[in-house]
């Protein structure tokens, strides 16, 4: 019973990157009859060294690069797997760049260099660094690749992707040139600077690219090779967005494929062992046969139901049936066999389907041999499942029948484009959101809602955004249609949006619609409402009320001009009014109209010997008149009253009278 090696044992070449590594066999034992399964795992040894495409790799930096742009390398390939596979990689010592190891989906490693300080053309021209990959073995093996970094200048905008994920499914056996994917990425310079070609990234797998065709053009990602399920469940692949600057701006992004699993394999059936012959009087559950059933597809495609094929006693009493929708009408779906023992019209087998009143317009059997047929086409939309009863009836006196029942499933085809619910599509009013100024980057601003009538995968929507007054201000959730601000709004920015958003379903042929979402940028919902009073219905009552509170604003305005015209024109008469008299008071000789209005005063002191001053004053500070000068006399009262006689009586009797001490010449 012991187990041996044959031949020399290469993990490599038995199982390749699979782990673990086993080889499963089976022993039967006889007397007693007992079967064993056994598992051999090979174990992996560091035995192979990690492997550069090439020795040598260069790339070309643009000096205006900011500090923290990733630049992907080359990996290493190594073909032992767990500890002893590649493990990381070391960067040699560098004032400008860091290296990061990632891991991608199938634990595989990779590494990006990350700009740490920015780089100064005319500082230094070019850098040579070391990359060396590292297995986990003891000693660790490994492998060089000498970088060479050309620093040079590039336009000053690189493209942009509008997604730095992508995400998309498609069914192995797909044929070659099926579209897998659309990337798309803009580019804010002009003329060949914003020109972008689309390619794989340097560290995308070799099998990636045999499977995978990427369009330089358009972004197109297609099938091009066959895919595999049972190989590859999911694709991890990187593309690049390059202008056509002299020192082209690159941008990265990544596409997930997921492989849809297809049931392209047959249950393989493998008899391990076979007792015959059996003898008559065998006891029922006496084993006659040993099989052994496998199917390399996953989940439902992977369930093996054995049963026994016709043409041997073994009867069914119930059938499943599956049809697609759309079917063409009259084809036979089932063939419902029965037998009877008996001889002759005995044995005379007729069906027929029971309750023909309800499915006699949908199904019909043949009455002598059994087949089902199908009279029209059904929609999964409209009924899922249909149950009726077969009869079996032979030709004996008196006639014996059995019934069978029959199930029939109607499975879905994407035969249904999303439907729009909001905003609705067949309206003639127009959906307006508004979204304040200066709104920060990521609030929703609106919803659109979809749904599709079709099942399953086919009903699956995706959003895109197709076009847009602005692309880098708005963007839109890739599977539940919120709106969103990809940016924070800016005092530039236009005061009216228009995007158009793409729907498409998951089915085969994907099937799209479209709806269009008019966006404002506004304070106050009633800017946006001003703009919108045209789209009112013609019938809407309230038309009236707001004819008389524009009326009422109108005459209301126009009783306060006039109001404010009246006053002023009294202001300007009044001031009018007082300026003629003002100027008839300088027209007399100094004439006052009191008192009280006027004062003449003497000055003395500081003038020369041989003069005095009389000034005139009024009220207005603005005017002062000097009446005369008169030779100095000994008295100054008798200058005083001489002065004064001139002018009024009225004055003099005033002064005169209120002058109690009159100023000396020294004062």
């Amino acid at each position: 019973g012991a187990l041996l090696v044959n031949e020399r044992i290469d993990r490599e070449e038995l199982c390749g990157a699979l782990s673990p590594c086993s080889l499963s066999f089976e022993i039967v034992v006889e007397n007693p009859l007992e079967l064993f399964s056994g598992t051999v795992e090979i174990q992996d040894i560091n035995d192979n060294d990690p492997v550069f495409p090439s020795s040598q790799a260069r790339l070309e930096i643009s000096e205006s690069v900011a500090a923290g742009a990733r630049f992907p390398l080359e990996s290493a390939q190594d073909p032992d797997v767990g500890i002893n596979s590649l493990q990381t990689y070391q960067l040699s010592a560098n004032p400008n760049f860091a290296l990061d190891v990632q891991t991608r989906v199938d634990g595989s490693k990779y590494a990006e260099l990350v700009l740490e300080k920015e780089l100064d053309r005319e500082e230094q021209r070019e850098l040579n660094l070391v990359l060396t990959a590292l297995d986990g073995g003891s000693p660790p093996r490994s492998a060089h690749v000498q970088i060479h970094i050309d620093v040079v200048d590039a336009n000053d905008n690189a493209p942009v992707f509008n997604q730095s994920t992508y995400k998309a499914s498609v069914r192995e056996n797909t044929p070659s040139g099926t579209l897998v994917a659309r990337i798309s990425a803009y580019d804010l310079d002009d003329g060949p600077n914003g020109d972008i070609i689309y390619s794989f990234s340097s560290h995308t797998p070799a099998k990636v690219r045999e499977l995978f065709a990427l369009d330089s053009a358009t972004g197109e990602l297609r099938v091009k090779g066959q895919l595999d399920y049972e190989e590859t469940k999911l694709y991890e692949i990187y593309l690049q967005a390059k202008d056509k600057g002299a020192v082209p701006g690159v941008a990265h992004c990544k596409v997930l494929v997921e492989v849809v699993d297809v049931n392209d394999n047959a249950p393989e059936v493998t008899v391990t062992s076979v007792y015959s012959p059996v003898p008559e009087d065998a006891a029922p559950g006496t084993v006659v046969a040993l099989l052994s059933v496998t199917d390399l597809d996953s989940h439902d495609n992977g369930l093996v139901n054995c049963f026994i094929s016709p043409g041997i006693p073994s009867s069914q009493d119930s059938y499943d049936v599956y049809v697609l929708e759309n079917n063409m009408p009259g084809i036979p779906i089932l063939n419902v066999s029965a037998t009877d023992p008996d001889l002759g019209r005995n044995a005379h087998l007729s069906y027929t389907l029971l309750g023909d009143t309800t499915f006699g317009h949908l199904f019909s059997i043949n009455r002598d041999n059994g087949t089902l047929y199908l009279l029209t086409s059904l929609d999964h939309e409209d009924q899922v499942e249909f149950n009726m009863m077969v009869q079996v009836q032979d030709g004996g006196l008196p006639p014996l029948a059995t019934n069978v029942s029959v199930s029939v499933f109607v499975t879905d085809l994407n035969d249904n484009a999303p439907t729009v619910l909001y905003p609705h599509p067949n309206t003639t009013a127009t959906y307006t959101d508004v979204v304040a100024p200066g709104t920060p980057a990521g609030h929703m601003v609106t919803k659109v809602v979809a749904v599709d009538a079709d099942a399953g995968y086919n009903a699956w929507i995706s959003y895109t955004l197709l076009q847009a007054t602005d692309p880098s201000l708005f963007s839109v959730g890739l599977h539940n249609g919120e709106i969103f601000t990809a940016r924070q709004l800016r005092e530039d920015d236009a005061p009216e949006h228009t995007l158009v958003i793409l729907l498409k379903d998951h089915g085969e042929p994907v099937l799209s619609t479209s709806a269009t979402i008019s966006i404002s940028v506004a304070e106050m919902v009633k800017e946006v409402l001003t703009d919108l009073t045209d789209v009112a219905p013609a019938n809407d009552p309230r038309r009236h009320v707001t004819f008389y509170l524009i009326l009422a604003v109108i005459l209301v305005s126009a009783a306060f001009f006039i109001t404010m015209l009246s006053v002023g024109i009294f202001k300007c008469y009044k001031w009018r009014q007082s300026r003629e008299l003002y100027n008839s008071s300088r027209s007399t000789t100094y004439r006052t109209p009191g008192p009280l209005h006027h004062i003449d005063a003497v000055r003395g002191g500081f003038t020369p010997p041989s003069f005095y001053h009389q000034v005139y004053l009024t009220t207005d500070s603005r005017q002062s008149d000097l009446l005369c000068k008169k030779p100095f006399t000994s008295s100054p009262l008798g200058s005083r009253q001489g002065t004064i006689r001139n002018g009024e009586p009225g004055l003099y009797h005033q002064i005169v009278g209120t002058a109690s001490r009159l100023p000396t010449p020294a004062e």
